[in-house]
């Protein structure tokens, strides 16, 4: 009986500290990571609808891998000038200024040259991506670089994130959240019609471009929390999966919104009950788990509504 007891309680143990990092009950900090990283979901997921109806998906995994080098150039720039080389806001802006000259990129080679838009993300993502695995073995060789800890960017992490970092990521998902619903009906009828929109007067090319932007922040934002190389899926997944439940827009809006919260904010919540595992994957799983519940349940375009459809068409004939 002891030894089940002893077995027993390291699970009990688990459910208590999730259950407290539910309600957020597991220090200021950690309360503000999560509440970052679930307002940080509702913004890529209400974002990235509009990369999905606009079909372009991919341009945000360019953008994601494109940050990389300029996190490594801000972090020896940095260096160089007497500060703290993992200071977040210039971690930052060095990843914004990369991302945008790689969607720079990728916009230069699609219109003025003979590259598809698939071709010339492949070239701007390798590039880049690495470019940026070079600058950071260089980073490895300084003596301030050696403990910078810029390998949490790939997957995420938020162990050892300062209150300050959370509140960072917290204002600005927030900001781009707010762009993105006062945007949200320009942006919407460029992704659906762009002919109309173009008839209507609206500037189609600047429409996708503040599109793009907003997905760029989202990236950026989201480095610390989800990782470059994760944050796409992000962007992708809630859209995906709530696309299976509307056909509207709002709805689709709103329950993308719906989704990247809950894997934002349930995410984090499950790293910060077991450390050692990295932020980034566990919401990811959490998007994925969503995106699989919508492919089954949907009440019309899940797979078992479509099954139920198909037998009762059949039902009548087999009785005949």
């Amino acid at each position: 009986m002891a030894g089940v007891l002893r077995w027993t309680r390291p699970g009990r143990r688990v459910r208590v500290m999730l259950t407290e990092a539910l309600f957020l009950q597991l220090g200021y900090n950690a309360t503000l990571v999560t509440l970052g990283a679930g307002l940080l979901g509702i913004a890529a997921g209400v974002t990235g609808v509009f990369l999905v109806l606009g079909k372009r998906a991919l341009v945000s995994d360019a953008v994601s891998h494109a940050t990389l080098p300029g996190i490594g150039l801000a972090f020896i720039l940095m260096v160089m000038a007497g500060g703290d080389g993992r200071a977040l806001p210039g971690l930052l802006l060095g990843a914004a200024a990369s991302a945008g000259l790689g969607l720079l990129c990728v916009s230069w080679l699609t219109r003025r040259t003979r590259l598809g838009e698939d071709a010339a993300i492949g070239a701007v993502l390798s590039v880049f991506f690495g470019a940026g695995v070079v600058l950071l073995t260089v980073i490895q060789t300084m003596s301030a670089g050696r403990q910078a800890g810029l390998e949490t960017f790939l997957l995420g992490s938020t162990a050892g994130m300062l209150r300050s970092d959370a509140l960072v990521i917290a204002l600005a998902g927030a900001l781009v959240l707010g762009l993105v619903l006062v945007l949200r009906r320009p942006m919407t009828l460029a992704a659906f019609d762009p002919d109309f929109a173009i008839a209507q007067g609206l500037d189609v090319r600047r429409t996708e471009l503040a599109a793009m932007g907003l997905a760029m922040a989202i990236t950026v934002i989201g480095l610390k929390i989800v990782g470059l190389i994760l944050i796409v899926a992000l962007l992708i997944i809630p859209p995906v999966a709530a696309r299976f439940w509307s056909d509207r827009v709002d709805h689709v809006l709103a329950l993308s919104g719906l989704f990247g919260g809950i894997s934002g904010y349930g995410g984090a919540a499950l790293s910060a009950t077991a450390p050692g595992l990295p932020t980034g994957p566990l919401i990811v799983l959490l998007a994925f788990a969503l995106f699989v519940l919508s492919l089954l349940a949907a009440p019309r375009r899940g797979v078992l509504a479509t099954l139920l459809r198909r037998r009762r068409a059949i039902a009548p004939g087999a009785g005949r």
